[in-house]
């Protein structure tokens, strides 16, 4: 394969085949991440939240067997090879879930809605992925570096598996697996998930999406020339990645961010068509876009902050079990709470 097609192109092509699982999870397993938090807050359902659950499960699992089988360095993942930063996670988590519950999606679930035809969220695309690299790169930079520093190697990875691992001397895969297994029992030990094998389908699959961005990207590092990171899905960054190269693909080349985002589009486009629920739809409230925007741009400072967005720390930095994936899930939760409630009951007080 490394003969005829070139290094980035095979990692686009694998970012692409995960993005097409996770839009198709989003359209038509409904796996969402705001839609969650909704049924458990105000639903009184945890069954999405179960989808969660079984697919970080699964992929804590399958990263530390692919470690254990030495189809995978976990340590070269972002997420333990540089310094945690807790005040970065707690205000990056904080910040994200807040305007994630402004804009009514995270950045994947907008992608997610883009490709079911929906225009609103082509401009959370738009916006959260320009503040992404503002925070990263541009003017926001410098306020990020100032307040939490420009980020430093890690000593030992910050990995809850890997510090139990060398504080017991026990097995690192087993106590990885051992982790993820007890994550899964908990989701998936419910009559509802016996009763609707979707739910373990879905998690499932999401799972796959996460663990064969690792696998993937690691054999094209290992086996190829260019010096390629070990990456899987996240979609902060990424998108304004995907924004970059469209307007200098002469001068670029693709990458698995690229293919993750755009296979999130396609599955979601293909999941929408399928329900039959593809439509056309644009913002006709000022008040609402505004709102919008404001919370893209909120989600684009935080998930730079907290290395990740909802799919970025809550799968991905979670299937390494990562210090700082815990921690963000938990403020991205508390800060959604507190926008999902001023929402809430500021619609109570305009009726």
């Amino acid at each position: 394969m490394l003969d005829t097609l070139s290094e980035p192109v095979i990692i686009a092509w694998i970012g692409l085949a995960g993005g097409v699982v996770l839009g198709l999870a989003a359209r038509i397993g409904r796996f969402c991440t705001l839609g969650a938090l909704e049924d458990f807050f105000y639903g009184d359902s945890v069954e999405r939240l179960r989808i969660w659950g079984i697919a970080i499960g699964l992929s804590i699992m399958g990263s530390f067997a692919a470690q254990a089988l030495g189809w995978v360095d976990l340590t070269q993942a972002i997420y333990l090879s540089a310094a945690w930063n807790p005040w970065a996670s707690i205000l990056g988590g904080l910040t994200f879930g807040y305007g994630m519950a402004l804009a009514g999606n995270c950045g994947y679930g907008a992608l997610a809605r883009l490709g079911g035809g929906d225009i609103r969220a082509f401009i959370i695309v738009l916006v959260m992925g320009i503040f992404a690299y503002m925070t990263i790169a541009g003017p926001l930079a410098y306020l990020r570096i100032w307040l939490f520093g420009g980020g430093s190697a890690a000593l030992t990875p910050p990995s809850i598996a890997f510090a139990l691992s060398h504080q017991f001397g026990l097995s690192l895969a087993w106590i990885g697996m051992g982790i993820g297994l007890f994550i899964f029992a908990l989701a998936a030990a419910s009559r509802s998930v016996l009763q609707n094998p979707n739910t373990l389908l879905w998690g499932a699959l999401v799972a796959g999406a996460i663990v064969s961005g690792w696998i993937g990207t690691q054999w094209v590092a290992t086996h190829g020339f260019e010096e390629l990171p070990l990456v899987t899905h996240t979609f902060s960054a990424p998108i304004g990645e995907s924004l970059i190269y469209l307007m200098s693909a002469s001068g670029n080349s693709v990458s698995f961010a690229t293919g993750s985002v755009l296979g999130v589009l396609i599955g979601a486009f293909l999941g929408s068509v399928f329900k039959g629920h593809f439509r056309w739809e644009a913002c006709d409230d000022a008040r609402e876009l505004r709102r919008q925007i404001f919370g893209a741009a909120l989600m684009g400072i935080g998930s730079v902050l907290a290395l990740g967005c909802s799919v970025g720390q809550g799968l991905s930095a979670f299937s390494t079990l990562a210090y700082g994936a815990p921690v963000t899930v938990i403020c991205i939760t508390i800060g959604a709470a507190i926008g999902l409630r001023q929402l809430i009951q500021g619609f109570h007080q305009i009726g």
